[in-house]
């Protein structure tokens, strides 16, 4: 067996993992006609109804020419709608079919999570989100 030296840095164990789990999570969504994106799009807005484009995109920290497209995807296929906030700003709300298709969604991210938290060892399953969190997230925003 080859040694691996990697293995023993952080930040290439934590892009492997997110590549792999990434990989197996877009397979599972895909039957759906979802992607990663759009699903998180979707629970922002349903979290969040009425937020507008570019606070969800800095939510993602997704750049405004690239949510254009997949905002314009998710709207042919009402999924979202565009509502008036005032004179100026437009909100983006769930359609019944986005409302629907979220509820899907959930239920096989739920399923990949419960599977994802499986492979941790109990003894780190508590301490798995809040190191994660702790890698990109300010520190008052942990939580």
């Amino acid at each position: 067996m080859m040694k691996d030296p990697l293995a023993s840095y952080p930040g290439y164990v934590l892009r492997r993992a997110a590549h792999a789990s990434g990989a197996e999570l877009t397979a599972r969504l895909e039957p759906l006609g979802l992607r990663q994106s759009d699903v998180s799009m979707l629970i922002l807005i349903e979290a969040n109804p009425g937020i507008t484009a570019s606070a969800l995109g800095r939510m993602l920290d997704i750049q405004r020419a690239n949510m254009v497209p997949i905002l314009k995807r998710m709207e042919d296929a009402e999924l979202i709608a565009r509502e008036a906030i005032d004179g100026k700003s437009v909100g983006l709300e769930l359609t019944r079919a986005g409302t629907a298709k979220l509820s899907k969604a959930r239920a096989v991210i739920d399923a990949f999570e419960a599977e994802l938290l499986e492979r941790v060892p109990v003894e780190h399953r508590n301490h798995l989100l809040p190191a994660l969190n702790a890698l990109w997230r300010e520190p008052d925003q942990q939580g």
